[in-house]
């Protein structure tokens, strides 16, 4: 089995279910074993130039017609695309309307002409109480397992709460979704699911999840590399030798060190925790260099079940096979070779990226079996031979087991940890936390391993007590090391809700309004700015809260809790009218925003004494959430004062039954009653 590298936490136990991106990504080559040694130099690749840029799939095609005619059909080549009858495998007659128990509301997919819907609605009794019905602009996976679904607002994309399971036949919730996760129509989609599910996007950078361009599916340049150079020296008439050396306008995967290879493939088909280096975006690995010189993907260990997978653990599965480990070991030796993965197994000595796995026969798949494992004269198998005829002489059903993944349900893909079949099964014993390893990289730095623990609580629902390892990787001794590591700092105080801690931090630093002025894709000094607002807001102090939240939205004026948040500290400052102006702007830009509807609901009223517009933004808010309490709040306020104590009693009754335990609406219900 491969080594890994565990990062040891505190003994402790979890169930924490982890709700990962699926990624589609594969390396791909051609070309014919070399006549010449060539080494292979990846600092020479033309992908590697910053000022190579992309041509899209269309200029490979006028070249290479052939094999893009058979890579569009991939799951790859089919892994996004605007939503449409043609691209859904969706069932849209004999299904049942999805419940989710846990929110009570019912989802039901349909196509009204050429568009596709999702609605959204609640029944008490034989009425239907709620109705929200959104268009979706885009399917998102081949179908081959999934179709899942996401709305555009003005360039916003975020994932809708419908999944069509293929294999199933089913609509259901997607994952994460459930057990009370469902986010309805607000996941992000931000830069990192993007990047793996289609090609390079326009993103807006200073928003999390705006674009100005998407594509439709991944595309050539994804495994080859940026092509500008490639396609000019072809049009130049600079043609190279393939067969005898290494064309470096564009890389072929095939010609790589067996590493590098596997780090194209694994930029996606390791499926985990990214940790970006410091200063580095999703945009920024190209083929030809180190995954792990942009990020480290981290997984959690466990004492535990070792059949277990995720969905998209390929090539992490991969590398803990005996087949893996024994012929990477052996082409350790063996230099020289234009096609240096012909000595070991990776991804592509099973897999032809350019042809679709369902057309792809199982003999293609058992004949990589018998090219190593046979004498020559009869397969290397232990099993009786009826259990041959019985398997039909299939490696993969025995050796590569289909079964359900730990994070995707309704799912059932093939465990690449080859391997002897276990008969024995450790599902049901309780897992022991060990810790966390980045499986990309056998040495990462204490920063990216305390930023790994942070992102294992914030986004994965693992409990604070993770923080106390994030802490220990962060070095804090001395004025340099705060001043050097404060954003992480920030961060781990933020989420322990230590808000003297952070401005008692700030104000050591003398100040850190004109320190935080970096704008980048991940919008980090943006968030920081946003920490600290919220930290003096919460130990009350609202200008410089208000200095800083201005800070966030100066430098990421398109992430809308920003604009949101630093609208409601200029009210809070007595600036109403510019409040109101900045959520002017944000309701405009995307109009979808309970919060942002409600808060200008009551601007309009304290600014303009407009009880119309008010009452209509306030339901705006609540047919996008029915939910939402501020919005129930402050209509029912809005009735108390227009003496319509009764529809306010009635408002708020109806909302106690279902949020009983909301002391805010209980406290005006009783003081409407008294009234």
């Amino acid at each position: 089995m491969a080594r890994v590298n565990i990062i040891r936490v505190g003994a402790w136990l979890t169930t924490a279910a982890m709700f990962l991106a699926l990624a589609m990504q594969a390396g791909c080559g051609s070309g014919e074993k070399a006549q010449e040694k060539t080494e292979t130099d990846s600092t020479t690749y033309a992908s590697l130039d910053p000022s190579n840029g992309y041509v899209g799939q269309e200029a490979c095609s006028s070249c290479h017609q052939s094999i893009y005619d058979s890579f569009i059909q991939t799951g790859m080549g089919k892994s996004f695309d605007i939503a449409s009858e043609a691209k859904s495998s969706g069932d849209f007659k004999k299904h049942a309307p999805v419940y989710d128990s846990h929110l009570d509301f019912y989802y039901l997919p349909y196509f009204d002409n050429d568009s596709l819907r999702i609605m959204e609605y609640r029944i008490e009794g034989k009425d239907t109480v709620h109705k929200r019905v959104e268009t979706v602009s885009y399917i998102v996976g081949s179908g081959q397992h999934t179709n899942s679904h996401i709305m555009n607002t003005f360039g916003y994309l975020n994932q809708m709460p419908l999944t069509f399971y293929t294999q199933k036949g089913k609509w259901d919730l997607p994952p994460g979704f459930e057990k009370g996760g469902n986010t309805r129509f607000n996941r992000l989609i931000g830069l990192e699911c993007m990047s793996c599910h289609n090609s390079y996007p326009e993103f807006l950078m200073g928003s999390e999840n705006r674009y100005d361009f998407v594509d439709n599916g991944i595309g050539c340049e994804r495994c080859h590399g940026p092509g500008e150079k490639h396609v000019k020296e072809k049009q130049d008439g600079k043609i190279v030798d393939i067969v005898k050396g290494i064309d470096y306008s564009i890389v072929n995967p095939a010609k790589l060190p067996i590493d590098l290879q596997l780090d194209v493939c694994q930029r996606c088909h390791i499926q985990g925790n990214a940790v970006l280096k410091e200063g580095k975006s999703f945009f920024d690995f190209k083929p030809g260099m180190r995954l792990k010189d942009v990020m480290d993907v981290y997984m959690p260990v466990y004492d535990g079940p070792k059949n277990e997978h995720i969905m998209a653990s390929h090539v992490e599965r991969m590398k803990l096979s005996k087949c893996f480990t024994v012929s990477a070991k052996r082409a350790e030796g063996i230099k020289g070779e234009l096609r240096p993965y012909k000595n070991a197994m990776t991804c592509v000595t099973c897999h032809d990226p350019h042809v679709s796995v369902k057309s792809t026969g199982n003999a293609v798949f058992n004949n990589a079996c018998n090219g190593c494992h046979t004498n020559g004269k009869d397969p290397l198998c232990s099993a009786e031979p009826k259990q041959l005829a019985l398997k039909k002489n299939d490696c993969v059903s025995c050796h590569m087991p289909a079964s359900g993944a730990t994070d995707i349900p309704h799912v059932s893909v093939h465990d690449h940890h080859i391997r002897v079949p276990d008969r024995t099964s450790d599902i049901e014993r309780v897992r022991k936390f060990l810790g966390i390893t980045a499986i990309n990289n056998p040495n990462p730095d204490s920063i990216s391993k305390a930023k790994a623990f942070i992102a294992y609580h914030e986004k994965f629902g693992f409990t604070r007590e993770i923080l106390d390892s994030a802490k220990k990787y962060l070095p804090m001794g001395t004025a340099t090391e705060i001043q050097r590591n404060h954003q992480h700092i920030i961060h781990v105080m933020f989420l322990e809700n230590n808000f003297k801690g952070i401005t008692d931090l700030v104000n050591s630093m003398g100040g850190l309004e004109n320190k935080l002025v970096r704008k980048s894709f991940d919008n980090a000094d943006a968030w920081t700015a946003y920490r600290i607002g919220q930290a003096y807001a919460e130990t009350g102090n609202p200008k410089k809260s208000c200095d800083y939240y201005g800070v966030a939205y100066n430098l990421a004026q398109n992430v809308l809790e920003f604009a949101n948040k630093f609208a409601s500290s200029l009210a809070a400052v007595g600036k109403t009218k510019d409040a109101k102006g900045l959520l002017e702007r944000l309701v405009f830009d995307y109009p979808k925003s309970p919060s942002a509807l409600s808060n200008l609901g009551y601007l309009c009223l304290v600014v303009d004494s407009d009880t119309a517009r008010a009452r209509k933004l306030y339901d705006q808010a609540i047919s996008m959430d029915p939910d939402y309490e501020q919005a129930i709040i402050n209509k029912a306020g809005l009735w108390a004062m227009q003496r319509k104590n009764k529809d306010a009693s009635l408002l708020l009754s109806k909302y106690l039954k279902r949020k009983p335990q909301s002391q805010q609406a209980r406290t005006l219900l009783n003081q409407i009653k008294q009234q």
